[in-house]
């Protein structure tokens, strides 16, 4: 007869691989420490900020960051809206909505930015409050019954004819070089035999069938590869240097290729990204969906 493992035993599980995976805010889920998302956001800023200008958010609207993390995205969506719009800013960790919000009183934004603590769970705002939602690098964290009631709240807080949109890793597309083609396929198929983190960032090109589960309509879906070559630049190579050491340091554990060694350390003189032909890979995710009902403005 199989029997459901209690919570607090589930909890432990959960916390533990974080733990694996390092660079853990306050929230205790692994790559949310502040130093390692602003590495990664240097490294994809331009892939990045032509992703959030394909979610179709329009000057004048007032928008959400869900998950908002130390800001990065903040300026942009600002920029976007324009003075008449207004962003709303949201992340669990409350130190990184705390650096967001020193942020944004550092620089001077065309429009009102308010940044708050929150769960996407319960998120701390009345139905249709925005004319949309950007959940970016934020849903890979959420098992799947969570990204049920995640999406949820994004289409609670969203006005009819608003849109939610969601721009999620896809560890599908990471790839180095020179390495074996199947190294990092081959890690997150092993690592992903239970469910935790690893299984949760090869999620992520099934987000338009969960859009469309969430009562979203005209979902649409789109992948983007992001393409590192040699020489890397300086945030590209801090960011997947230490990623690569830690997805090494699993790859040890679970008994995978010895070719993981080459990536245990960041700094180690025969670093394959350090190599003339150096390379290296991920995918990104932007799933968008409209909220269903006639659309209006207040």
């Amino acid at each position: 007869m199989l029997t459901q493992a209690p919570a607090a035993s589930l909890a432990e599980a959960s916390a533990k691989d974080h733990r694996t995976w390092g660079f853990t805010a306050s929230t205790g889920l692994g790559f949310t420490h502040h130093t390692i998302v602003d590495a990664h956001f240097r490294a994809c800023a331009e892939p990045y900020q032509e992703l959030l200008e394909r979610a179709g958010i329009q000057r004048g609207w007032r928008v959400l960051d869900a998950g908002c993390g130390p800001g990065e995205f903040l300026p942009w969506l600002a920029e976007l809206v324009g003075p008449e719009g207004r962003v709303s800013a949201v992340d669990l960790a409350e130190e990184n909505a705390a650096l967001a919000a020193a942020r944004v009183a550092a620089w001077r934004s065309p429009c009102p930015v308010d940044v708050r603590q929150g769960d996407l769970l319960r998120l701390p705002y009345p139905d249709d409050s925005f004319d949309a939602v950007w959940c970016a690098n934020t849903v890979q964290y959420l098992d799947d019954g969570q990204l049920g009631r995640a999406l949820a709240e994004l289409r609670r807080v969203v006005r009819p004819g608003g849109v939610v949109a969601v721009k999620e890793l896809d560890a599908h597309l990471i790839t180095a070089r020179p390495a074996d083609p199947y190294l990092f396929a081959d890690f997150f198929r092993a690592a992903g035999q239970v469910p935790g983190y690893a299984r949760q960032l090869t999620r992520s090109r099934e987000l338009y069938r969960w859009l469309r589960a969430a009562g979203l309509a005209e979902v649409r879906q789109q992948t983007m590869v992001i393409e590192h070559y040699a020489p890397l630049s300086g945030s590209a190579r801090e960011f997947y240097g230490l990623s690569c050491a830690r997805l090494a340091e699993q790859a040890g554990r679970l008994g995978l290729s010895g070719e993981w060694r080459r990536f245990l350390d960041p700094d180690g003189p025969d670093h394959p990204l350090d190599d003339p032909d150096g390379y290296i890979s991920e995918g990104n995710v932007l799933a968008v969906g409209t909220v269903p009902g006639p659309s209006r403005r207040e």
